[in-house]
């Protein structure tokens, strides 16, 4: 096939942090949803047991017959796994907590670190014409954690603005280093967003300083604020674009994802 045939591969874009309730299912559905807005076609791969991301984009459990269980242990076909949320060019497929057992499962599988990478580099993926594939990683640097790392392109990492923020970044850098030199030596850091910010909080001024001195470019000039309106969109099964478009958080997606836009463009 030609190249100008050659349908175009999505940039696959790994939100990861092994601590919980940074922010990243949260960042996951959101920027997700402002990239869509942007023009961009999107698939979220939810790849947390706990189906967060499923849940918050509105696919009941009873709606998940598969999921990114069958995706990764089973010989299945990408349009039988892939299901369209309540927006407009936003897929997603599903998790339910019987991705809880992947990792035992996997254990015995000699490619277990490359299943997603097989799974979202197969030819039908193209024919899909995704721009941009999010994947949501559980809150651990597990087996699954590391099979999105290996099929991604680059990692995006929420930073809640707290306390010893920066301290857990140690770990998940050097899980990245790993990764690039045994099974993805062209991973790259998408950025550090700062999450849960509040600017009359000395504590997230003193974070961002802390993040900007040390990470330098790595950190996205957004920050995502703490808003009463992120917080509620997930109980409507909305992103907080379609929650409440005007308000501050939705606005900070949205910049967001332009940040992304241009890091990708080629």
């Amino acid at each position: 096939m030609s190249e100008i045939n050659k349908p175009r591969q999505p940039k696959i874009i790994s939100v990861v942090n092994q601590k919980g309730g940074v922010g990243k299912t949260t960042t996951t559905i959101n920027l997700a949803a402002a990239l869509v807005e942007a023009g961009e076609t999107v698939l979220i791969v939810d790849l947390d047991p706990q189906g967060n991301a499923s849940t918050g984009l509105g696919i009941a459990l009873e709606d998940r017959e598969f999921t990114t269980y069958e995706l990764l242990l089973e010989d299945i076909d990408l349009n039988d796994v892939i299901q369209q949320t309540n927006v407009s060019n936003l897929s997603i497929i599903p998790a339910t907590v019987d991705l809880s057992s992947a990792d035992i499962e996997l254990i015995s599988n000699e490619k277990r670190s490359f299943l997603l990478y097989d799974a979202l580099h197969q030819p039908a993926i193209g024919a899909l014409k995704f721009d941009y594939i999010l994947i949501d990683c559980p809150p651990s640097l597990n087996l699954l954690t590391v099979n999105a790392l290996i099929a991604s392109d680059s990692v995006l990492i929420p930073l809640q603005s707290e306390f010893f923020a920066l301290e857990g970044l140690s770990q998940l850098m050097l899980s990245i280093r790993e990764v690039r030199q045994s099974g993805n030596k062209n991973l790259r850091i998408e950025g550090v967003v700062l999450t849960m910010y509040d600017r009359r909080n000395n504590l997230s001024l003193q974070v961002e300083q802390d993040a900007r001195e040390n990470l330098g470019d790595l950190v996205f000039k957004t920050v995502i604020p703490r808003n009463v309106r992120v917080s509620e969109a997930p109980s409507f099964a909305m992103s907080v674009l379609s929650y409440d478009s005007a308000s501050k958080g939705a606005t900070a997606y949205r910049e967001l994802a332009s940040e992304v836009i241009k890091n990708n463009a080629e």
